[in-house]
């Protein structure tokens, strides 16, 4: 039997590395801000550890350059609200050195210039079939995922106990099935990737609206776009089916084989990674 498979959400990580890790490190000479490798082999390391059972082949998934190009095509508004300035270009200023970590240790990674991380994972996820596939990230559209045997979210910023989510957890929590998500989150919106939803349909109303497996597309015909709220679902649908497919991830990129079915190896203390790279 394989061993399973852990998808890292790299960008993601990374970000979290720069910016939620506890304390800032930095180069002996002080020049040098070290926290977003540092927090990323640490974090890393520690889901590794704690969170998976024995061993495990990790795959590290970069977003493409060009990778949200063409759903900014569909919206000039998609994820415009992220801020460019120097500081929030810090995680990327790490990820050369990230990348040559990863290779030092033998960590498989991939980055295709026109294609997200999120499309890049849901393709790889529908190509392992049969394997345990956990998808490391605080991205919550990779619930849409949940639906598939085998698949788990792990998400280490939250409380232990609670780090893995599956289709009961999404049900629970937002009262629909992960392969409503995108319908979901296209009628409420989604602030990170600036998707602003339709005006005044919050999470509940947006629930209610597709209780019963009901798609955005059923709701003309439901009889529940009743009242103002349901007026202007109604007004907006042609953006809400737009915004739709901007959620739903794609599963056919091409890819190269970056899956081997054999585990990686041990990773060593993030100290140790940085020293190995000459950064100290």
């Amino acid at each position: 039997m394989e061993v399973p498979l852990l998808l890292v959400d790299g960008h993601n990580l990374v970000y979290r590395a720069v910016y939620g890790f506890p304390a800032q490190i930095r180069s002996r000479d002080k020049k040098r801000d070290l926290t977003g490798v540092f927090g990323f082999f640490a974090l890393l390391g520690v889901a590794i550890r704690d969170e998976v059972s024995g061993l495990c082949e990790v795959v590290v998934v970069f977003d493409g350059e060009n990778g949200s190009a063409a759903r900014k095509q569909t919206d000039q508004g998609y994820k415009a609200n992220r801020p460019v300035d120097d500081q929030a270009l810090e995680p990327i200023r790490a990820l050369p050195d990230i990348k040559r970590g990863l290779d030092a240790y033998g960590i498989g990674w991939i980055e295709i210039d026109d294609a997200e991380a999120d499309d890049v994972i849901a393709t790889l996820v529908h190509a392992t079939s049969g394997r345990q596939r956990l998808i490391m990230s605080m991205d919550k559209d990779f619930y849409q995922l949940l639906d598939i045997p085998g698949v788990r979210i792990l998400n280490t910023a939250m409380r232990p106990g609670h780090r893995l989510i599956g289709p009961d957890q999404v049900r629970q929590r937002h009262r629909v099935d992960p392969s409503q998500w995108p319908c979901f989150r296209a009628l409420c919106g989604d602030p990170s990737d600036n998707i602003p939803g339709v005006s005044g349909i919050g999470e509940k109303t947006a629930a209610a609206l597709l209780a019963g497996g009901l798609r955005v597309q059923d709701l003309p015909s439901s009889g529940r776009l009743t009242g103002a709220k349901g007026r202007r679902v109604l007004y907006q649908l042609p953006q809400v089916l737009a915004w739709r497919d901007m959620i739903a991830v794609r599963t056919d990129v091409p890819l190269p084989p970056v899956v081997v079915g054999t585990p990686s190896p041990t990773l060593p203390k993030p100290a140790e990674v940085v020293d190995k790279l000459g950064l100290w």
